[in-house]
């Protein structure tokens, strides 16, 4: 069996929401790939940061071994003793105060959303159903209806309406922009410190410090 068989194989069988190279993959190491013909690449994506610390890390394949001997999984509706001694180590880690787990980036922004809108209406004062978020233009945060409402790019968007109100965009690395687009209504800021979808966007030089020291004098979440 060659590359063409399994790609044919997905084309027939797999839904097509997405355009892979035709590289079929079988196998890892560190920093290294190979495909099914043997051949080796040195993996630049890393599944998207998800692989940062490189394919079948010894220790984390014990961890995972270890662990599925011991207990597979446990819902949110029971406790278990692992998933406390994360939490703490996450907090003091980062510093931050509590820990939400997610599953992929898409659901991490659409938790945000609903955090930010919350903290609206119940701590700002915003008037029910009008809390608004800013995002930049050329954004990519996944691609859940919510989250594709306020791309700005339309292939996108097309077939997929109606879409999510509540989503104001500015151009990207303008913070003259971000402050004339904040209103009472104005509940978060959502940016990406470098756009890659865009192309590898890097802000100009201290853009982040101050759309942060403008979200903090007009009571906005950044």
């Amino acid at each position: 069996m060659n590359t063409k068989f399994y790609v044919d194989m997905e084309d027939i069988y797999g839904a097509h929401n997405y355009s892979p190279l035709d590289v079929v993959l079988t196998k890892g190491k560190g920093i290294w790939v190979w495909d099914i013909e043997n051949k080796k690449y040195l993996d630049f994506l890393s599944a998207y940061s998800a692989v940062n610390h490189g394919h079948c890390h010894p220790r984390l394949v014990k961890a995972l071994c270890e662990q599925a001997k011991n207990l597979t999984l446990t819902s949110r509706a029971f406790r278990n003793d692992q998933w406390p001694l994360l939490t703490k180590e996450l907090c003091d880690l980062t510093g931050f105060e509590m820990v939400l787990a997610m599953n992929s980036g898409a659901e991490a922004v659409e938790t945000a959303i609903k955090a930010a809108r919350m903290w609206g209406y119940q701590k700002k004062g915003i008037p029910e159903n009008q809390a608004e978020v800013i995002t930049c233009e050329n954004n990519f945060h996944g691609r859940t209806i919510t989250v594709i409402s306020f791309s700005t790019e339309e292939h996108y968007k097309k077939d997929f309406g109606p879409f999510t109100p509540g989503f104001i965009e500015v151009p990207y690395g303008d913070t003259e922009e971000l402050e004339k687009a904040i209103t009472h209504n104005t509940a978060a800021f959502l940016v990406e410190p470098v756009q890659a979808e865009a192309g590898i966007i890097i802000p100009p030089e201290g853009y982040l410090k101050k759309a942060k020291q403008i979200c903090e004098k007009n009571n906005v979440l950044f």
